[in-house]
């Protein structure tokens, strides 16, 4: 191992002696920084003792401007292990602040550990002195803002070639002649007081005044000035631009139509602008101070909310509050807010009678075209009626004579006779849904759907509807993207589109049903689909074509070209009701002669699709497991009474309830439940409002709605949470079966009872 370069006693000894005899100053210090031995030279120059050094006193030694920067670099250097260099000032014995150039060097041991640092400081004050006259001069020729030495009695003495060439006066001009001369009358006793301050003492002064320039303008002049000797040096900045930009928002704030409001971090309100009291009635002095709260109308929470993400750093676009006038009416304000330096700046447009007219305009034409349905539906009402009339014949013919036959022991004719009654039942939902969808209320299931599959399903049925001379070509895409949609409705909307297209090609053609995958870079329409990645169905035909105007109208309810008593002019709306409905869109392509192209475009599904698997038997297979238990509310007596015998049937234990708050008391007790399912439509409480006070108490339960018409129904996108399902009235006891099973086994169970009393969410 190689010897230390300080072995204790004998070399530290050396050194010392050493150092002592040098003349330079040298110090030592620790490897963690703290000095702690200086030599006789340094502390005579500097008339200090040791003791007054030791640690980090030795920046009681240290110009204090300088002091920021020696201690900043020597912590550098430590967490470096760095040469330390650096130049600061100094306090010599008598009082002088002398520039030095300070070294500090780490002193390692064999392992490259710090051991010591040793260290010197250098005089190089004339030549540090020689570079600030230097970079004095520099900055005096080349800085864009006016320099200016005067007397204490107010006479320039030196101007730099700014000053020329801003205010446009030469140097003869000016040199010799008082500051008077040149300042706007105004400015003069102002200035001389500030030019008395510093000639009494004063360090540094920051004023502003007004030069008048050769031409007659004046220039704003923002001024730092200084005393040294008997001479003042002053620098100036030219702020008249920026004045005149203050001047300006100021202007801006007086004359804006938009509220403008600024309040501190809690929603203290510290301004508002002239408007904020055109339009409340408030003044300036009555919303300073108060909390912007108190003039909301509304939530506190939300106010809350809102203050808490502005100091976040989150701003908040096109949000509405409702604000008390003085007055005593309410204003409804559009605001757009910014957290900025601590505070939030609100922007707000009075929209109250944007909206109440707005709102006005779309109560006229809803009524317009409830009017318009109403006198549609009142034209085919007759035949509507006669449907359903039929309709209902077939079921209550087949029942009375199941009851006959029953009575009879006659009950080798039953299954025609329930088919029959099971059909016409069948039909009567299905002209029931597409009335739904005339009005776009249908409720949906979207799930992701394999298209090609669908239609290679309907392909049979699909040939089964075609005339003779009409041939189904199909052109499926073999890469096609899984759509997200409800899959009934789609088979509903295919054979609507498959029917009209039949229809259009009276002397025979060729039906092609086509798919791909679409993109839109861009909306289709105001109305169209938004950018993104869509499903493409397409139906063609060959046959007779619509002109400008009826594929126009050809999605308006009730619209139709076909005879009186061949169609409803329901089955187009209902295919574009389905459309928007599923966040996608319809669009259609046609010319007289030119046959017709009808586009389907379903939104993307980016989850991949699973793999389905055929039942080996019927759906009556999906029984209940041992000891399950389903809760039903329904209003309904006879629905309700059917649904309970049918899932014993099937082997559940079941609960009823005749309303929300008999179901939700249930909810809330000891009994074991697994599934919720209720309907949504019912009185008072409806069907939602009972499934979240189920979930509120039971997080986990399964809940399956029933419906046959509901308004929250069509906003299926949003109404179905993890856990529910949907199953749309009337059904058979194998559907009610399977959906029970399926929405029972797609969420985890919590049959047990809540652990507490739950309240409702009424």
């Amino acid at each position: 191992m190689p010897e230390a370069p300080f072995p204790p006693l004998l070399a530290e000894v050396q050194f010392r002696a050493a150092a002592q005899a040098l003349p330079g100053h040298v110090w030592t210090a620790t490897p963690a920084g703290a000095a702690d031995w200086f030599n006789d030279p340094l502390l005579s120059y500097t008339g200090r003792t040791s003791d007054d050094l030791l640690g980090d006193k030795w920046l009681s030694i240290v110009h204090p401007n300088d002091r920021a920067g020696a201690a900043q670099c020597w912590k550098q250097a430590l967490g470096s292990g760095a040469v330390y260099d650096a130049e600061f000032r100094i306090q010599r014995h008598d009082g002088a602040w002398i520039w030095h150039q300070v070294r500090g060097t780490p002193i390692r041991d064999a392992d490259g550990a710090i051991e010591r640092w040793v260290g010197s400081t250098i005089d190089c004050n004339q030549q540090k002195l020689i570079e600030l006259a230097a970079d004095r001069d520099r900055l005096w020729s080349l800085s864009r803002d006016l320099m200016l030495v005067c007397t204490f009695d107010g006479v320039i003495t030196a101007i730099n070639p700014s000053a020329t060439t801003m205010l446009g006066w030469s140097e003869d001009e000016m040199v010799g002649r008082p500051l008077a001369e040149f300042i706007h009358p105004q400015d003069v006793a102002a200035t001389a007081a500030q030019v008395a301050k510093l000639a009494r003492g004063t360090d540094t002064l920051s004023f502003e005044n007004r030069y008048r320039a050769r031409s007659g303008d004046y220039h704003l002049l923002a001024w730092t000035a200084v005393p040294a000797a008997d001479r003042i040096h002053a620098v100036g900045r030219d702020v008249t631009a920026e004045r005149e930009v203050v001047r300006d928002r100021e202007r801006i704030w007086a004359l804006s139509p938009v509220l403008k409001l600024v309040t501190d971090r809690q929603g203290i309100i510290v301004d508002v602008n002239p408007t904020w009291t055109k339009v409340l009635g408030w003044t300036r002095e009555e919303a300073v101070g108060k909390c912007s709260a108190e003039f909301i109308v509304g939530d506190d929470m939300a106010w809350a909310k809102q203050i808490d993400r502005l100091a976040s750093g989150i701003p908040l676009e096109e949000y509405r509050t409702v604000l008390f006038a003085r007055d005593g009416a309410n204003r409804l304000i559009q605001w757009t807010t910014v957290p900025d330096a601590g505070k939030f700046y609100g922007f707000g447009r009075d929209i109250t009678a944007e909206v109440e007219g707005a709102k006005a305009l779309g109560e006229a034409e809803e009524a317009l075209r409830q009017a318009q349905k109403m006198e549609a539906v009142g034209q085919l009402t007759g035949g509507i009626a006669h449907d359903f009339n039929n309709l209902l014949q077939g079921i209550s013919g087949s029942l009375d004579i199941m009851r006959r036959r029953i009575a009879q022991n006659r009950l080798g004719d039953m299954d025609r006779l329930i088919t029959m009654a099971s059909d016409a039942s069948a039909r009567a939902a299905a002209l029931t849904h597409r009335l739904l969808a005339f009005s776009r209320r249908q409720p949906l299931d979207p799930k992701p759907v394999a298209i090609n599959s669908l239609i290679h399903s309907l392909e049979d049925m699909v040939r089964r509807t075609l005339d003779a001379g009409i041939s189904l070509r199909l052109s499926l895409a073999s890469d096609l993207w899984t759509a997200k949609c409800d899959p009934n409705q789609l088979e509903n909307a295919l054979l609507n589109l498959v029917i009209n297209a039949r229809d259009a090609m009276p002397a025979g053609g060729t039906l092609t049903i086509a798919t791909r995958n679409v993109s839109f870079e861009a909306p289709l329409s105001e109305q169209g689909a938004k950018p993104g990645r869509y499903v493409g169905l397409a139906v063609t035909d060959t046959g007779v074509g619509m002109d400008a105007e009826t594929v126009r109208r050809a999605f308006e309810p009730f619209f139709t070209t076909k005879a009186m008593g061949q169609g409803t002019g329901l089955g187009l709306s209902m295919v574009y009701g389905f459309a928007r409905q599923s966040e996608g869109h319809a669009a259609i392509d046609s010319a007289p002669g030119d046959g017709t192209t009808f586009h389907l475009y379903l939104p993307y599904h980016a989850a991949a699709l699973e793999p389905e698997t055929a039942p080996d038997g019927p759906c009556l297979t999906a029984v209940a497991e041992v000891g399950e238990v389903v809760l039903v509310v329904e209003d309904e007596a006879i629905v309700r009474t059917l649904v309970v015998d049918q899932l014993r049937e099937l082997g559940y234990h079941v609960l009823q309830a005749a309303d929300g708050p008999e179901g939700v008391d249930i909810l809330n007790s000891s009994q074991v439940i697994n599934l919720l399912l209720t309907d949504i439509g019912l009185p008072g409480m409806n069907g939602r409002l009972v499934a979240q006070a189920g979930r509120t108490c039971r997080p986990d339960l399964p809940i399956l709605f029933m419906t046959g018409y509901a308004e929250t129904a069509t906003q299926a996108a949003g109404f179905l949470e993890p856990g529910m399902g949907l199953i749309t009235k009337p059904f058979e006891m194998e559907v009610l079966a399977q959906r029970v099973r399926e929405t029972m086994t797609q969420a985890p169970l919590r049959a047990e009872a809540p652990s507490g009393p739950a309240k409702a969410p009424i």
